[in-house]
């Protein structure tokens, strides 16, 4: 049994945060060895519950969730910041080059480290990730992140059309890797398998339908694609796909649209699209650093709370511009203010947080699993330093109450703020 002590945030399920200006965070192993939350809440009534826990204390420090990105691309780590006139070519000068890279075991498995190093640096603890349509791409990703105890999900691209040699899949193959590589790697230890299409116009109906097949026949399994970020990109699938109401329901036709389906940026929507979200139980993942970067739009957070649509936040490495969460969130709040949103819609400082912890933990559909540091769930998280750089320190003596402090470490913090990442 581990007792940790420090400042502790929390959230209950609905968002709203918990916060123990001093606290007692208390974890120990399950069954399985995994590390889970015994207890937390205010030091004296949690350490009077244990009197027998060795109680490690970080003064002046904040314990929180460990973040969870909803949507990263791994094989994509070395083209952040790579400039491009907007999402079609940036994949055709940049991406597709960078991928084919990762048929060779030994460059995939050097950037799957380097990766796995950067998301624990920003206090990432858990992410929905895109590999490539290698499979060697998936065993470096899922191989890396099983030595370090992670709680992981990811999964093999699926691109049958539409994509240059190199990263082109070929359709029955693709989906008897998907199968194989479930069987290799879903459930094992934290880890978690995610079928994955690139997108619908890279994909052959044959493929999509296979992949449809795939999700029905493992239920367990994620789903994970990108729908409507770029309006050219939603032009090209209205020719490909006519029959279908909108982009987003292209997915829907060929059975991709289910709890644990999760669609990145979801930004060019419309109510019916929210709704068939909300009715699906299918999530959105966020990409705010991605979409103003790429100049893809404003994700509509005010249509999305309307229609109780699920979504979370996501870096999008390396359409987006940094790992860090603190930037992710702060992105978010700039949409929220000045996108396609009412007028004067504000994200909270713990709306933010909820959404890039808790509330990105809902929406993959591992509530009570991770993302809360409620008792039962699986201890994952950060130690903060609110004092980690001079300006930041200024700030946090100032502030008068969660919200602010919160705010503060938003706008000014990064990585240096991340002291330590303690994963279950």
């Amino acid at each position: 049994m581990n007792a940790y002590r420090a400042s502790l945030l929390r959230f209950t399920p609905e968002g709203r945060p918990l916060f123990d200006e001093d606290g007692l965070l208390v974890a120990g192993p399950d069954a399985a060895g995994v590390q889970r939350v015994l207890d937390a809440g205010p030091f004296r009534a949690v350490a009077a519950r244990h009197p027998q826990a060795a109680v490690t204390h970080w003064p002046g420090r904040l314990i929180a969730p460990g973040f969870i990105d909803m949507h990263l691309h791994f094989p994509q780590t070395d083209i952040i910041g790579a400039p491009a006139d907007g999402l079609l070519p940036w994949l055709e000068n940049y991406t597709f080059p960078a991928e084919a890279r990762f048929a060779e075991p030994a460059h995939a498995s050097e950037v799957a480290t380097f990766f796995f190093d950067e998301l624990q640096r920003h206090g990432v603890t858990t992410a929905l990730t895109f590999c490539t349509s290698h499979p060697a791409s998936v065993d470096a990703f899922f191989g890396e992140a099983r030595k370090r105890g992670l709680r992981m999900i990811g999964g093999k691209v699926l691109q049958d059309r539409h994509s240059p040699d190199g990263v082109r899949d070929a359709t029955e193959q693709s989906l008897a890797d998907t199968e194989a590589l479930i069987g290799r790697w879903h459930g094992q230890g934290r880890l978690g398998y995610a079928i994955t299409p690139r997108f619908a116009p890279t994909s052959t109906d044959a493929q999509l339908r296979g992949a449809g097949e795939l999700a029905a026949k493992y239920p367990d399994t994620w789903i994970h694609s990108h729908v409507a970020e770029n309006r050219d990109e939603v032009r090209w699938a209205r020719e490909l796909f006519p029959q279908a109401r909108s982009y987003l329901d292209v997915y829907g036709g060929f059975g991709l649209m289910r709890e644990r389906a999760v669609y990145a940026h979801c930004i060019h929507f419309d109510d019916a699209d929210r709704a068939l979200m909300h009715d699906t139980k299918t999530a959105a993942a966020v990409s705010p650093t991605s979409n103003l970067f790429l100049g893809s739009g404003f994700f509509d957070f005010d249509g999305a709370q309307r229609q109780a649509m699920r979504h979370g936040l996501a870096s999008d490495v390396g359409g987006g511009t940094s790992f860090s969460p603190f930037h992710t969130m702060l992105a978010a709040y700039y949409v929220g203010r000045e996108g396609q949103t009412k007028p004067g819609l504000s994200l909270s400082p713990s709306e933010l947080w909820w959404r890039h912890t808790g509330g990105a933990a809902q929406a993959l559909g591992l509530e009570g699993v991770i993302g809360s540091l409620h008792p039962g769930s699986e201890a994952d998280f950060v130690v903060l330093n609110p004092e980690a750089t001079p300006l930041l320190a200024r700030k946090a003596a100032r502030v008068q109450n969660l919200e602010e402090l919160l705010f503060a470490l938003i706008v000014l913090g990064d990585e240096r703020v991340v002291e330590r990442v303690v994963v279950a």
